[in-house]
């Protein structure tokens, strides 16, 4: 029974990086990418969510699984790997960070004007928030981020989960399957399909963030994180963000598709647009509820995204060393990038903000370009001679990852195709 017990409190402690992830996941992919899919495709959509979900499943959960079987966190590994993958990932990295970054902030900014109206820009509101973001992370660091997630999450999974149920009982489903939905295979439905499946339920380059934030609290708790503990913990944090994302692509269906309205590229006009639909299940009184559950929402996507990367940047030099002078040498690198990858993101911000969903159609078409890529380089790394044999996984679950990776190269073949030669 001792043993039982201490295996519990073990997983229990492990609990963390998995809410991180889920705080990461669910913003501008699930408030944006997913609401938008339902509301202009309607359930013909529902395949690519639940394949996009199935097929990164094993890739994201390599990361915890590989730091916590090795002490190391992916970039580690990538440079073991060769200059090949550590470069392709260096790449990948910068090619989007600062987008991804822009796009998170600008949903984040419509969200706080929508809730406070102000009156201010959403410039000058993407400024403020980042200002917030970085004094909280250098401030509270690593223990102030990890205990915020795990409320967040929660608040909007309730809120989210009683405005789908309200909307299936308004009888709104019979409309939302006889409404003929638009064609899939025009160049614009696969550029929205590919970006859709590149952010759902979030990109798999997260997989390095999380294992950064799984060795992070292993040094928080002051004792390694067993692999049943980092995998425990993976799958709240990746489950709890597809189901939120199911609730949300269900909302766009039930309450706008075949409804003749569209959502606004402007974020303002777009944040509004995303209240009004829980206002139209739940009533009039939740809208300022859930002004504030998706503001807060937001608000942890560029929370965990603002700390990630600076993470990453810090961690690209010297992964493999961690003495105090390294460890020092770190901080440094993380202070610095947490001010200048915010201060360039500002910048696009200030001449494309009123087109935040071509920046995160962007970002999310890169981030599905490089999914294969990432996901051979995860997969061997824990099947290879880094990873201890005891930790490596099993054959079934090594048939399945491979199958996932051949479903990952066939969506990009046929995106390429029918973008370049159809």
């Amino acid at each position: 029974m001792r043993q039982k017990s201490t295996s519990k409190t073990s997983i229990l402690k492990s609990i963390g990086p998995g809410f991180l992830l889920a705080g990461a996941a669910i913003g501008v992919s699930h408030l944006v990418q997913a609401t938008r899919a339902g509301a202009d495709y309607g359930f013909i959509l529902i395949w690519v969510l639940i394949i996009a979900c199935i097929s990164k499943y094993p890739f994201l959960e390599f990361g915890p699984r590989f730091a916590a079987g090795t002490g190391n966190h992916l970039i580690t590994g990538y440079k073991k790997l060769g200059k090949f993958p550590y470069w392709i990932y260096i790449f990948i990295t910068l090619g989007s960070m600062f987008i991804i970054q822009a796009a998170v902030t600008i949903v984040t900014a419509g969200l706080a004007e929508r809730l406070f109206n102000f009156g201010w820009s959403p410039f000058l509101w993407s400024g403020i928030i980042l200002i917030s973001c970085i004094a909280l992370l250098l401030i509270g660091k690593y223990p102030g981020l990890d205990k915020s997630m795990k409320v967040i999450v929660t608040l909007l999974t309730l809120a989210t989960l009683a405005a789908v149920i309200m909307a299936f009982g308004a009888g709104t489903v019979t409309d939302a399957v006889t409404t003929e939905p638009p064609s899939l295979w025009t160049t614009a439905s696969l550029g929205f399909i590919i970006a859709f499946m590149g952010w759902m339920p979030i990109p798999l380059d997260a997989s390095v963030w999380h294992s950064i934030w799984t060795k992070e609290k292993a040094v928080q708790n002051k004792q390694k994180i067993s692999v049943k503990g980092a995998f425990a913990d993976f799958n709240v944090g990746y489950l709890s963000a597809a189901f939120i994302g199911l609730l949300f692509f269900l909302l766009g269906v039930l309450v706008m598709f075949g409804s003749g309205t569209s959502f606004s590229n402007n974020s303002v006009e777009f944040s509004s647009q995303l209240v009004e639909l829980y206002g139209k299940t739940l009533g009039e009184w939740s809208k300022p509820l859930i002004s504030v559950a998706a503001f807060i929402t937001m608000l942890s996507t560029v929370l965990t995204v603002t700390d990630a990367y600076p993470r990453v940047i810090s961690e690209l030099k010297n992964p493999e060393k961690d003495n105090p002078e390294d460890k020092k040498d770190k901080w440094k690198i993380y202070r610095l990038s947490i001010f200048i990858i915010p201060v360039l993101s500002l910048s696009i911000l200030y001449f494309l903000s009123g087109s935040f969903t071509i920046l995160v159609d962007f970002a999310a078409g890169l981030s599905f370009l490089s999914a294969p890529f990432l996901a051979w380089f995860n997969y061997r790394l824990v099947t290879g001679k880094q990873m201890p044999e005891k930790h490596r996984p099993g054959r079934n679950y090594k048939i399945f990852s491979l199958i996932c990776l051949a479903l990952l190269v066939i969506f990009n073949f046929v995106y390429l195709y029918y973008t370049f030669l159809a």
